[in-house]
């Protein structure tokens, strides 16, 4: 299985766990297994289409995967993947 880091504003949805544990063999099994066990998390992951949202930045053990394969970049067991929805605002 490999960590998925949750930041704090998408915690509420996973039960408060910043790190849940899931199976999969790309990105996109990853964040799928995600959502499935967390299924509040898909409006704010994903576009009604099925995309992933512009808004939300995936890096895997550091990578953006935008600059990888995207939802398609293989995984391992041992990595590690953060979401970061990005922030807005200021003055």
């Amino acid at each position: 299985m490999s960590a998925v880091r949750i930041p704090p504003v998408l915690r509420a949805n996973v039960g408060g766990a910043k790190q849940v544990d899931v199976s999969g063999a790309t990105v996109g099994e990853l964040l799928d297994g995600l959502v499935e066990a967390h299924p509040g998390l898909r409006d704010q992951l994903f576009t009604p289409d099925g995309e992933l949202n512009r808004f939300v930045n995936v890096y895997l053990d550091g990578q953006d995967v935008r600059y990888l394969d995207g939802v398609a970049t293989p995984v391992d067991p041992r990595d590690e993947l953060v979401i970061l929805p990005a922030m807005a605002g200021g003055a």
